[in-house]
């Protein structure tokens, strides 16, 4: 077998050792859909679950669609904090949900054929101008994913970092996979967010930059052009955040249960401090071609964890499982600074032989051939906190 990433040390050297800076801060934004507790269909009742929390946690937010609900959480230090903010968010959104005769979702997909045109908030100015310019683009808003934040960076090094990442960021699509139904049907595919929601021109992997001021002419090139109606619409699965001094790490699908946020996190946060520490030591960027990237990335949304991945440094096909081993070898220093790498190690091991968040639909689904029992098993696994 290929041991993934081996070219990584043949070219740039092994990862260097986190420095003694200040620990680097995690943020989360969560995606969740609402619907009906009965026909298990969407329903756009997004503004009153809103408004009877409202004055409870201003953490609490709208999103794309009137489907959907978001969390933010504030800024901690740990993942143990991270994943009590998590989970009482969750349960605040849960309670509000069911007052609604709803059932909170932690689904990037809404499984079931959506019913078009989609109950966008066009009650939002910015929400009717990308409905006018992108039209049926529009129609993969309702999909939902998990954005972490890591800082604090300033733009110089949040572009140089994401420059560090962008090969590792199909294993963090299959670590997450969680979209193999969509529209009613089974998609062949273990992420088919990752695809719907990469068909948005300001979306998918971002480009290598060869400095900043490449990446904000980059960004000048997708609203000039019509792609992105402001910096918000900047949607690469990796972004320096147009809003907080963070990296955001955008590309893993929302996952309903939370051991898979926390795990999410803690690489994303070791990924940051593994290559600022490289990037402190002189190593050189890794060297990986934009269209084996391109591949690797289909082939992580196709398989998930349970199939095969490319290595993106050689492009040899590889157990995707072992692509995530060695994902977290290389980060087990940073890991280990954080205190995560006991609970990481864990909840990967628990991943690779519980099967993925896709792996568990489809055998949910296999037990009857119903896809309501899929979306009965995604609501009791997000109420599960």
């Amino acid at each position: 077998m290929i041991e993934p990433g081996k070219s990584t040390s043949a070219r740039s050297g092994a990862p260097a050792q986190p420095t003694g800076t200040v620990p680097l801060t995690l943020g989360v934004e969560e995606e969740f859909l609402l619907v009906d507790g009965r026909t298990w269909r969407l329903v756009p009742v997004a503004t009153e679950v809103l408004d009877s929390v409202g004055g409870v946690r201003p953490e609490l937010h709208s999103e794309g669609t009137r489907y959907q609900v978001e969390i933010a959480t504030p800024v901690v230090d740990s993942v143990e904090q991270l994943r009590e903010e998590l989970a009482g968010l969750r349960r605040i959104l849960t309670k509000a949900a069911r007052e609604h005769g709803c059932r909170l979702l932690a689904s990037p997909s809404p499984v079931l054929a959506r019913e078009l045109p989609l109950a966008l908030n066009h009650d939002e100015p910015r929400q009717r101008a990308q409905f006018q310019r992108f039209g049926a683009l529009t129609d993969n808003l309702v999909g939902c994913g998990r954005h972490v934040h890591v800082g604090t960076l300033d733009t110089d090094t949040a572009v140089a970092v994401a420059n560090r990442l962008r090969p590792w960021l199909p294993t963090l699509i299959a670590l997450g996979a969680n979209s193999p139904f969509w529209d009613g049907r089974d998609t062949g595919h273990a992420s088919w967010r990752a695809l719907a929601w990469g068909s948005w021109p300001s979306a998918g992997l971002p480009p290598h930059f060869t400095s900043t001021e490449h990446y904000r002419h980059s960004v000048e090139m997708l609203i000039g052009s019509g792609a992105a109606l402001d910096t918000k619409m900047v949607y690469w699965d990796l972004r320096p955040s147009g809003t907080w001094p963070t990296l955001e790490i955008r590309a893993p699908d929302m996952s309903a249960d939370l051991d898979t946020a926390v795990l999410q996190a803690a690489l994303g946060r070791a990924l940051v401090a593994t290559a600022i520490a490289e990037r402190e030591a002189a190593l050189p960027e890794p060297v990986v071609r934009d269209e084996v990237l391109r591949l690797a990335r289909w082939r992580a949304a196709h398989d998930g964890l349970e199939g095969h991945g490319l290595d993106p440094f050689t492009g040899a096909e590889v157990p995707a499982a072992a692509l995530a081993e060695a994902l977290l070898d290389r980060l087990a220093p940073a890991l280990a600074a954080a205190g995560d790498l006991d609970h990481t190690a864990d909840t990967l091991a628990a991943l690779l032989s519980g099967g993925s968040g896709a792996q568990r639909q489809r055998a949910v689904y296999a037990r009857r051939e119903q896809l309501a029992d899929v979306l009965h098993h995604l609501a009791d696994a997000t109420e599960a906190v």
